[in-house]
């Protein structure tokens, strides 16, 4: 039976969340600062649960990103993962590697924007398939929307059941660290709790 390697991104294989570390690091901290400031009411509902995640995700990352060309978009994440290669988990990646060197088959399944996700695993020499929340482009700019669900939650089964449909033709392992993740690891054949 084959086995396949699922693995979350956001403080499963990093040590932070990369969305409001990759906005820091690309908009400045001043820039950053006043447009948390300005979500703050939006982003406090989110947490208490009366606001859908992806809504505040999408208008934050709307308000930083909209207009932006999709090639300058790209080269931000690649210096983002080149420069901000410190925020990987060692011991994670040791388990990805190992995962990899048995022939398995692994996936990074992420709430994350995968044009900054996959730069990280390139830089490391990771030959994994990123399955993340993906950016909406018109006329080479992005729109400021997602062109996929935010890839949290029960999203990831589905994500997951997309390109992998023969559910009992394999053996899933899978790694993750919060709420964003649970429906994938109650999924699972094996669900490890970073």
């Amino acid at each position: 039976m084959k086995h396949i390697f699922a693995f979350d991104f956001d403080g499963t294989l990093t040590t932070r969340d990369t969305l409001i570390d990759f906005i820091r690091f690309t908009c400045g901290t001043g820039r950053f600062l006043l447009g948390f400031l300005l979500y703050s009411p939006l982003l406090v509902l989110m947490k208490l649960h009366l606001y859908p995640n992806y809504k505040a995700k999408q208008k934050v990352f709307a308000h930083f990103f909209r207009g932006v060309l999709l090639d300058e978009f790209d080269r931000l994440c690649r210096r983002y993962a080149h420069e901000r290669r410190q925020v990987l988990r060692p011991s994670m990646l040791n388990i990805l590697r190992r995962a990899l060197q048995d022939s398995a088959d692994v996936y990074v399944v992420s709430a994350s924007v995968d044009n900054w996700v996959a730069p990280f695993l390139a830089e490391e020499g990771l030959d994994v398939t990123v399955l993340g929340t993906q950016i909406e482009v018109k006329d080479g700019l992005l729109t400021g929307f997602f062109s996929s669900k935010n890839c949290y939650g029960a999203e990831k089964v589905e994500r997951l059941k997309a390109v992998l449909p023969a559910r009992n033709s394999f053996h899933l392992t899978a790694y993750g660290d919060s709420r964003g993740d649970r429906e994938m690891l109650a999924w699972a054949d094996e669900g490890h709790l970073v």
